[in-house]
């Protein structure tokens, strides 16, 4: 059984800073990419940032600059540090753990709220 776990979600004022993070453990190998994806209410899930296992990094437009994601191979862990939160980044985030050859795996989400 494969669990994905995130932490680290919160209320944080315009402007401020939060750090998510998310491990994955259980039955799980080949890891090739680990992201971060967020929905707002009444809004599609998107991608925020992800990673592939050689580094190779991706951010939505919008948070370039001020979002940076990175992870741990050995201990299946990615990371996303937040700067410079504003309202529109409110939004559940989720993590997702994609693999070779036993397919993708979503933790349960984390609520982000920039509100002052």
């Amino acid at each position: 059984q494969v669990q994905v776990v995130e932490s680290g979600g919160g209320l944080v004022q315009p402007g401020g800073s939060l750090r998510l993070s998310c491990a994955a453990s259980g039955s799980i190998s080949s890891i090739y990419v680990m992201g971060w994806y967020r929905q707002a209410p009444g809004k599609q899930r998107e991608l925020v940032a992800d990673i592939s296992n050689s580094g190779r990094t991706n951010y939505k437009d919008s948070v370039k600059g001020r979002f940076t994601i990175s992870r741990d191979n050995g201990k299946n862990t990615v990371s996303l540090q937040m700067n410079t939160l504003k309202p529109e980044d409110t939004a559940v985030y989720f993590c997702l753990v994609q693999t070779v050859l036993t397919g993708d795996y979503w933790g349960q989400g984390t609520q982000v709220t920039v509100s002052s």
